[in-house]
């Protein structure tokens, strides 16, 4: 759920038994953690604490993504039974950074103000955004408390994950088929379309700004008139956060742990998480039971009296024995070497016009399990859609390896010849990928001027064609405007607001008349008109012609019959 995942509690007995663990040691410590809705201060389930699914009633905020699952330090006090010796809650893991504190810290000063009913504290909202996002990447955020970048869960496109379509054309996530958690809080898109705030005033509800996720966090928890300080209600506020047991126990365990003590940090050097990723349901077949400690295994036939003793094998090649070499063990990653996520480095937006290059490029980052750069990492881009639009060389298909500081560009786009939409995907990561797609629009030739190459007179009389051919001319920013739409109409007034049915016409393939042409100029930005005929009604014309783009331009036709020469008197 972060941009950089970590791997799930399995389900079963193993996690119930560390979970249980761990809040039984801060129930020990005397930590002041509010009792689970059965009563406990540990455990949960979500038909005990009368599941929900938060405000709308109609899902998790989060798509329940996956999270972080490191649980906090089991703090014990010196003489078990005795609070008079308790350690200092002041370790690193502790530490909040500090603008990701105030804006816990504010989101609970305006919901007491607007909803004190709900009685939010902010250590809630602290253990949410430790275990959805190592509270903003330690807190790598900038002054406004906006993230330095975005932080995004992987694709919901239900492969190991939920199944959430594309809600918001790719505005908050960056990807326009499937959506996916987005910012320190991991809001999906169309949650946050719901729910999002502008806590800090800037005029924009941005989930990566750390101030506005947290206020939309503390008030859709507080969402069917909660009551947090009821542990039914807390837990009924988690479950609506991300459905899962192991996730409310995790959240308990911080919430706990923080409302022991904090301390603040500087931005930027908290504690992140270091469990490599593995999501729910990719977790391959079941695993070989292991052999309990002390438990001998077969043993050997028993030698009989008088039995010859096996000759061990030959020491040397080529004798009559062999030995099978041990396979040597394919050593793990550590969290420094495992592929964590993908995440968009920039890319602006992606317009061009027809046939001319992108100025922008597309940017991603590979980040590792622990939210660092990740370098030589190999990324795909493919280009899919029907505008004709390439990379660089022209090819549809390209594939880059990351840099040092865990980039790749894709090469230049180069856009065809036909408007329309299409999209490039980045996919990255094996063997659970990561896909990043980017709208790219070709947006139709331009000309911001069209003008007559000459200034003839253009009469015609009742009946015949006009003899003095019409050329035109089309420029954008002073250059020549190729292949540029041209609308050629007869109208009844300068301005184009109302077509003519009599007078000049142009004529179709079958010789009928037209009043109405669509051309397109030439590389050189020039256009000629096809012939232009009369009909029988004498009289001044206006034919307009209007450019993709918006210049135009009107030329003046008359309909006259031919002067009578005078006889000269006998």
């Amino acid at each position: 759920m972060g941009a950089h995942i970590r791997r799930r509690l399995r389900k079963g007995a193993t996690t119930t038994a560390v979970a249980a663990a761990a809040v039984a040691a801060l129930a020990a410590s005397q930590a002041p953690a509010a009792p689970l809705a059965d009563g406990s201060t540990g455990g949960g389930d979500p038909a005990a604490a009368g599941e929900d699914t938060g405000g709308a009633e109609d899902g998790a905020a989060t798509g329940n993504s996956p999270y972080f699952t490191d649980l906090p330090p089991l703090v014990t006090p010196d003489k078990p039974g005795s609070s008079s010796n308790l350690p200092v809650a002041g370790g690193s893991e502790s530490g909040i950074p500090a603008s990701i504190l105030a804006a816990y810290r504010q989101a609970e000063q305006t919901v007491a103000t607007t909803d004190p009913s709900c009685r939010l504290p902010w250590q809630l909202l602290a253990a949410i955004g430790k275990v959805e996002s190592g509270q903003a990447r330690g807190g790598r955020v900038d002054a406004e408390g906006t993230t330095l970048s975005p932080i995004l869960g992987p694709a919901l496109n239900g492969q190991g994950f939920a199944l959430i379509k594309d809600t918001d054309g790719g505005a908050f996530d960056g990807d326009a088929v499937h959506d996916r958690a987005v910012g320190p809080m991991q809001f999906i898109p169309s949650t946050w379309a719901h729910w999002g705030q502008d806590a800090n005033g800037d005029g924009r509800k941005d989930p990566n700004n750390i101030f506005d996720a947290a206020l939309a966090a503390g008030r859709y928890l507080c969402a069917n008139d909660r009551d947090l300080a009821l542990a039914a209600d807390l837990d009924r506020a988690v479950l609506s956060y991300n459905r899962s047991t192991e996730y409310l126990r995790t959240v308990r365990s911080w919430y706990s742990f923080y409302q022991r003590g904090t301390h603040e940090v500087p931005d930027g050097t908290g504690v992140l998480p270091t469990a490599p990723s593995i999501p729910v349901g990719s977790i391959p077949g079941p695993r070989p039971t292991p052999r309990p400690s002390g438990t001998p295994g077969p043993a050997p036939s028993p030698s009989k009296p008088g039995a010859t003793k096996p000759t061990p094998g030959p020491s040397k090649p080529g004798g009559g024995g062999s030995t099978s070499p041990k396979p040597t063990p394919t050593p793990t990653p550590s969290p420094s070497e495992t592929f964590g996520s993908l995440e968009n480095a920039g890319t602006g937006p992606l317009r061009a016009t027809a046939g001319t290059p992108f100025e922008e490029r597309i940017g991603v980052r590979a980040r590792n399990a622990l939210g660092a750069p990740l370098a030589k990492v190999p990324v795909t881009f493919t280009v899919t859609g029907d505008t004709g639009t390439l990379f660089a060389g022209g090819r549809k298909t390209v594939t880059v390896k990351t840099g040092a500081d865990g980039t790749a560009a894709a090469p230049a786009l180069q856009a065809g010849d036909k408007p329309g939409d299409f999209t490039v995907t980045a996919v990255a990561g094996s063997p659970r990928q990561r896909t990043l797609t980017y709208a790219a629009t070709v947006t139709a030739r331009q000309a911001d001027a069209i003008v007559r190459t000459d200034e003839k007179e253009l009469v015609a009389a009742p009946g015949e064609k006009f003899t003095d051919p019409v050329s035109l001319k089309a420029t954008y920013k002073d250059a020549a405007a190729g292949g540029v739409a041209v609308t050629a109409r007869m109208v009844k007034d300068p301005l184009g607001v109302v077509d003519n049915d009599k007078g000049p016409y142009f004529k179709d393939a079958q010789g009928k008349p037209l009043r109405t042409l669509e051309l397109t100029t030439d590389a050189e930005g020039m256009l000629l008109l096809p012939a232009i005929h009369a009909d029988e009604n004498p009289g001044t014309y206006t034919l307009r012609l209007t450019t993709e783009g918006g210049a135009s331009v009107t030329v003046k036709l008359t309909v006259k019959a031919p002067e009578e020469t005078a006889t000269p008197e006998a």
